[in-house]
């Protein structure tokens, strides 16, 4: 049986309309929840505006993610708690196309807590940037978006934050596509 029968569908396109998502999540005995919320509009292949808020957990931030991510118990102490988050976050990315790296965890996870605070599913059809990256950088010894950054000779710095994240991820997904249409256009002669 389908756990999310109202989750979007995974697509593989190159558009240039679209929001890149990203979120930072804390461990708790029933799964993850999310400590932090970004999500990145794109126009026309532009960034147009940003969405970057923390969340209350329900717990204490677990020390590895505080290892990881850099983000503290203090930092989340008085964020808004879910109920409130998610509704802004639904409101910025409305009907958008979604992006993101390996965005099937982060779709899962926002799903489940749209679900569980709010009633609703999250529906928005998205693109995984990690699919591309596994056809044309086979290569590469891992497919971590910060590896995939780095061969592109990205700045790394931030990583393990949503909205620098979302950066990354934009920054990877546009080269990405140049390769992809390349590979279309050789094909094509």
């Amino acid at each position: 049986m389908n756990q999310r029968p109202f989750k979007g569908k995974s697509l593989l396109c190159l558009p240039r309309d679209y929001t890149v998502i990203d979120i930072e999540t804390n461990m708790t005995p029933a799964g993850m929840e999310p400590i932090e919320i970004a999500a990145l509009r794109v126009r026309d292949g532009k960034r147009a505006e940003r969405f970057d808020r923390f969340v209350r957990p329900s717990r204490r931030v677990d020390p590895w993610i505080t290892a990881l991510t850099g983000i503290t118990d203090e930092m989340v102490r008085d964020a808004p708690p879910p109920a409130r988050v998610l509704p802004a976050f639904l409101s910025f990315i409305g009907e958008d196309l979604l992006m993101g790296y390996n965005v099937h965890f982060d779709v899962n996870c926002l799903y489940d807590a749209c679900q569980a605070h709010l009633g609703l599913p999250l529906t928005n059809d998205f693109v995984d940037v990690l699919r591309f990256s596994r056809r044309y950088l086979p290569f590469l010894p891992d497919r971590k978006q910060t590896t995939v950054a780095a061969w592109f000779r990205l700045n790394t710095e931030g990583a393990h934050r949503a909205l620098r994240d979302c950066e990354l991820c934009d920054a990877v997904y546009r080269r990405l596509r140049l390769m992809a249409l390349e590979d279309q256009s050789n094909r094509s002669l």
